[in-house]
């Protein structure tokens, strides 16, 4: 049996979230050393309860202090950002530890509707366009645009370091996600 954590970096009472990031990459180290198989972690904004509120950043530092575990996001709250970007994140991330990276996706606000306006840069991010979003971020990966697509052209870096596979996972936490998953065949925790 494959085992995995997912690890939201929890501020535990009388501590700060320093500490809570620094049992995070303990805890990492230790489930490598307990053979886990996976290591995920959370986007949060603005809740004093956690403290990762970028999980790419820290997904980096997890490679680093880990060798063998698999590390990935469960899961980047993608209507925040444009596909082209996490796929360029990712692929960054795929080329600094080759093999190990697994990219998950949700759809949720990650924080109160104040937050979700301030992390969207003033406006609300529009989970109606997240099918879209997972789309083009999977093309993307995979290099599998269309011909006519807009972006078709654009080089996205590290060239040619990620060929999409069943690593890409959806957070579906509703039946419309669970909707999506099974229409896009992306692959889901």
């Amino acid at each position: 049996m494959k085992l995995s954590i997912l690890d939201q970096s929890p501020v535990i009472a009388g501590h700060d979230a320093r500490r809570a990031i620094l049992e995070t990459l303990a805890l990492a180290r230790r489930a490598e050393a307990l053979g886990y198989h996976r290591y995920w972690l959370a986007e949060h904004h603005a809740i004093a309860a956690l403290a990762d509120p970028c999980p790419e950043v820290l997904v980096a530092r997890l490679g680093a202090e880990t060798s063998r575990l698999r590390i990935g996001t469960g899961g980047i709250l993608l209507p925040y950002y444009a596909a082209f970007r996490t796929a360029e994140a990712f692929r960054m991330l795929e080329a600094l530890y080759p093999g190990r990276i697994d990219l998950g996706v949700g759809r949720a606000p990650g924080g109160d509707a104040r937050t979700a306006q301030a992390v969207a840069g003033g406006g609300f991010p529009d989970a109606e366009q997240f099918p879209q979003q997972v789309w083009e971020l999977a093309a993307h990966l995979a290099g599998r645009l269309p011909p006519d697509h807009p972006y078709k052209r654009v080089r996205l870096q590290p060239d040619a370091l990620v060929v999409c596979d069943d690593r890409g996972r959806v957070a579906a936490m509703s039946l419309d996600t669970g909707e999506l998953v099974a229409h896009t065949r992306v692959r889901w925790p």
